[in-house]
């Protein structure tokens, strides 16, 4: 669960600090006050994109940091494993994530004070929030959505992992024999094509490095009398004459050891300078028997020169490097093989197609027996979820259809398996349900968007919800019902919501005002807990607005008062 929430100098927000707590948390406050910053912000942590014109104006930087309590969890410590990042190993562990906005658009992401990337922060966000706001009804209309929440429901992960994993397989080989029917159209002109290449290629016989050593060797020949003229003067200043360095360095030796006969500091350098003595006359004779080789070959100039040509052309043909000529050489090689052994090789790929197929379609006909039991199962939580936020009558289908599970196409072969799923839903009696898409009231959708999400992760036990104020287009006896679903979650599961409905409000466990005040020239957001009499005023303004009456307050007291 989210324990701690700290925002600074986020939109209008100086600075503030919110520690929530098991069981429903709610967060009210007039439109514009600022709610949907702090759900942002939380989403944020998630790893949803945040932008640096969040910055409160006047300032360089801002900072969203969560605390986060979880239940130790087999994947989630993987993920931190494979990127290696320490998570402590216990019963409950503890995850903070920090985001640091900057103007100069170096914004940095920790997690346990670890600098990470953004994709890191989004595999784990999974395992830390669920945020449900009022735009995903287009998201769960979608019917590419639908085998996801079944497949969740269902418990389906590790199976779709295997499946997937042969899946890839299939694919590869499926893509192999495609290539291979492609050469067999054109082989007798890729033949002739990289037939020529490959003898091209193999009669230069270029070596990784060689242009290398070849362009050395032809600037050493170029220079040959420079280098003598170095080589000589660097052997004489070095070694061979009266005044060299090797001579100078000797007496100083000598002179030096004498002084150590009566100052013993100077003991230490006698090692050095034997080392500094070695190494002088060790670079003054390859320094001479490098002049004594040096010798300048038309001959050679003119082999180093044509060889140099050979490979440049092969270079400009094949890729610009040496490297990529061998690998053109590789394929080519590798293309031949497969057009001269096409039809043997099509067949041995038929064989292993069709193996693979098998494991394939075995798996997925697994999954689909699976999630065709799920489905049954998850109607009828969903129908009787739906009575209790007042859709009595409401009808809840899940339509299966896997044409290509028992055929011999591949059309519908995908890693997630072969079938096709959508929700159908009818809130009338006498209507016939119809795909979600066409469910048209914003209630009902807001209802049934509550119900799906709550029931299909319910396996999601210390894992924080924030639903964000989905509860738009209620009323009455509806958000009643809805509050009360959102607390029957709230005893399993930490729930964060933001609301404008009083009859959600009244059943909070903490019960948090979002305000925003003009305070000078500048708007501050700020939030606060209240307490009870606190409570009281803030459901009789839900209630009646501005102007709190008496009669208000008391209808306040008494949702309260029911609620306990």
């Amino acid at each position: 669960m989210l324990s701690l929430l700290k925002i600074k100098n986020i939109a209008l927000i100086d600075e503030l600090q919110i520690e929530f707590s098991p069981g429903l948390n709610l967060l009210t406050g007039e439109t514009g006050s600022g709610k949907s910053i702090i759900v942002d912000s939380l989403g944020a942590l998630t790893g949803d994109r945040i932008s640096s014109d969040l910055i409160k104006e006047g300032e360089k930087s801002a900072q969203i940091e969560g605390l986060f309590n979880l239940a130790s969890n087999a994947n989630l410590h993987e993920i931190f494993y494979e990127s290696g990042i320490e998570l402590e190993d216990a019963a409950e562990i503890d995850v903070i994530v920090r985001r640091d906005l900057a103007l100069s658009g170096k914004n940095r992401i920790f997690v346990n004070n670890q600098l990470v990337t953004g994709s890191f922060l989004k595999r784990i966000g999974a395992y830390l929030v669920d945020i449900h706001g009022q735009g995903e009804q287009a998201t769960l209309f979608n019917p590419s959505n639908h085998l996801e929440i079944l497949d969740e429901y269902a418990n389906l992960q590790n199976l779709r992992a295997n499946l997937a994993g042969k899946y890839r397989e299939f694919a590869k080989i499926n893509k192999e024999i495609e290539s291979l029917r492609e050469d067999e159209t054109q082989k007798l002109q890729l033949l002739d094509v990289l037939q020529f290449q490959v003898d091209e290629i193999k009669k230069v016989n270029p070596q990784t490095g060689e242009d290398d050593a070849l362009d050395e060797e032809k600037r050493r020949l170029n220079n040959v009398e420079k280098l003598s003229a170095l080589s000589d003067e660097a052997y004489l200043l070095l070694y061979d004459n009266e005044a060299s360095t090797v001579s100078t360095l000797e007496k100083a030796a000598r002179k030096i050891t004498e002084l150590t006969e009566y100052e013993s500091s100077f003991g230490e350098y006698g090692e050095s300078l034997q080392t500094a003595q070695a190494v002088l006359g060790d670079l003054a004779m390859s320094v001479r028997d490098f002049r004594n080789r040096l010798e300048f070959s038309p001959e050679r100039l003119e082999v180093i020169e044509n060889r140099l040509a050979e490979i440049s052309r092969l270079k400009r043909k094949y890729g610009g490097a040496i490297e990529t000529v061998l690998a053109h050489l590789e394929e080519s090689e590798a293309r031949l093989k497969n057009i001269e052994g096409f039809e043997e090789r099509k067949e041995e790929l038929k064989k292993i197609l069709a193996k693979q197929r098998e494991d394939y379609l075995k798996i997925a006909a697994e999954i689909h027996d699976k999630r065709t039991k799920a489905a049954r199962k998850f109607e009828k939580e969903v129908e009787a979820s739906l009575k209790a936020v007042a859709l009595e009558k409401a009808k809840f289908e899940v339509r299966i259809d896997a044409p290509d599970l028992r055929g011999e196409t591949n059309k519908n072969l995908t890693a997630k398996g072969c079938d096709r799923i959508e929700f159908y839903f009818s809130a009338n009696v006498g209507e016939s349900p119809k795909p979600l898409a066409k469910v048209a009231s914003g209630g009902e959708a807001s209802r049934l968007m509550l119900i799906l999400k709550t029931t299909a992760k319910s396996s999601d036990v210390g894992k924080s919800v924030v639903f964000d104020e989905i509860d738009v287009g209620i009323g009455g006896r509806v958000a009643e019902a809805v509050g009360l679903k959102l607390k029957e979650l709230a005893r399993t599961q930490q729930v964060l919501c933001v609301t404008h409905q009083p009859q959600v409000a009244s059943l909070a466990d903490r019960h948090f005002l979002v305000e925003k005040e003009t305070v000078g020239k500048k708007t501050k957001v700020g939030v606060k807990e209240l307490n009870d009499d606190e409570k009281t005023e803030e459901i009789a303004r839900m209630l009646t607005g501005a102007q709190i009456t008496e009669t208000a307050r008391q209808h306040a007291k008494e949702m309260l008062s029911a609620a306990k």
